[in-house]
């Protein structure tokens, strides 16, 4: 076992019992690994687009090649220059395969791209019903909010992005006095012995 897996599955834990003491939040958990698949979605379809447009470059490209190499070959057979009619034949042909591949390479893609689209249609719908069932469910909290429960949870809804281990984070600062004091009279403690 890796420490990343340790580390892991010990925040999937203290995740899953933070949602079981606050289930008002489990919606709201649901909405944000929603929002992440969206979001993911979006920049695969993205990506299949970028590489839509490249592989249809490189089909109008090797259509290009194959249109040369084939006025070559008619222009060697009228010259009788075989010498030269074999060679640009087995180009071609290497250029139709190549053609070929990046035809089939499309067509995945293509597919991909409908999946895709579909799929972040699906999410987005249940992001939505998610949506509407958590304002129902603040609607029906706010009724009967508990201070105790809003304190308990104030750590969630603030925003994942604020960085917790900057140098003037005031709760760290206290929680590192209190420890380095604890330390200190413990170290007294056995010393006095």
């Amino acid at each position: 076992m890796s420490l990343f897996d340790d580390l892991s599955r010990f925040l999937e834990s203290r995740l899953d019992e933070f949602l079981k003491a606050n289930p008002h939040l489990e919606l709201q958990a649901l909405e944000d690994q929603l929002r992440g698949q969206e979001e993911s979605a979006i920049a695969l379809f993205a990506d299949l687009k970028r590489r839509e447009n490249q592989l249809e470059e490189g089909i109008l490209s090797t259509a290009q090649a194959v249109q040369r190499w084939h006025a070559r070959i008619e222009k060697a057979k009228a010259a009788g220059r075989q010498d030269l009619v074999t060679p640009a034949q087995e180009r071609e042909a290497a250029l139709l395969r190549q053609g070929n591949h990046l035809w089939g390479q499309m067509k995945g893609v293509k597919e991909r791209l409908e999946q895709t689209r579909l799929l972040q249609q699906r999410v987005k719908a249940k992001r939505q019903e998610v949506k509407a069932k958590i304002a129902q469910a603040e609607a029906a909290r706010a009724s009967s909010r508990a201070t105790e429960t809003a304190s308990s949870t104030a750590g969630w809804n603030q925003s994942p992005y604020r960085l917790y281990n900057q140098p003037l984070d005031p709760l760290e600062e206290t929680f590192q006095r209190w420890e380095t004091e604890a330390e200190l009279d413990e170290l007294k403690r056995k010393m006095g012995r």
